[in-house]
């Protein structure tokens, strides 16, 4: 590369790739944004097998990267955990959430909708299939979904504070 010249984001999710081996922690996700107030730099990390980060891991990672990264034209950077509703986007993330209940959507309506519901069954043939609550298998081509993450639903319980009765 020649000196001067700006540093594509491939070559920086590889160094992230690679420190994020050495820290023992999985790279979800590289995004270059631009955004009202700068491009921001981002790189998403978690803990293998979910088991969340902490904010200690969060900053070692960002001072690791910092220096290596300096050539990306960016105004900001964030180093961050994905949060429980990420995206999935890899195969390993199909895998993983097999099973759990997931929310997809479409670039364009299906039977009249975008939006979906239901136990992730997993990817077959490159299509996301889906078992709905009522029982039907649903199968969507990946090149049409917009979007697939978990779901998450409180319930009323899960909305209370946790402030002790006087």
């Amino acid at each position: 590369m020649l000196p001067g010249k700006a540093m594509p984001v491939k070559e920086a999710r590889e160094i992230a790739e690679r420190i994020a081996a050495e820290m023992q922690v999985e790279l979800v996700d590289v995004e270059l944004v631009k955004e009202p107030a700068g491009h921001f730099l981002r790189f998403y990390i978690e803990k293998p097998e979910g088991e969340g980060i902490a904010l200690d891991d969060l900053e070692a990672f960002h001072r690791r990267i910092l220096p290596l990264v300096e050539r990306v034209e960016y105004d900001y950077m964030e180093v961050s955990s994905p949060g429980a509703d990420r995206p999935l986007k890899t195969e390993r993330d199909f895998e993983r959430a097999r099973g759990t209940t997931v929310e997809l959507k479409t670039y364009r309506a299906v039977n009249g909708a975008k939006r979906f519901s239901g136990a992730l069954a997993g990817l077959e043939e490159d299509c996301v299939v889906l078992e709905t609550a009522a029982g039907e298998t649903l199968r969507f081509p990946r090149r049409d979904v917009a979007v697939v993450r978990p779901l998450i639903e409180f319930d009323e319980e899960d909305l209370q504070d946790d402030v002790p009765a006087q």
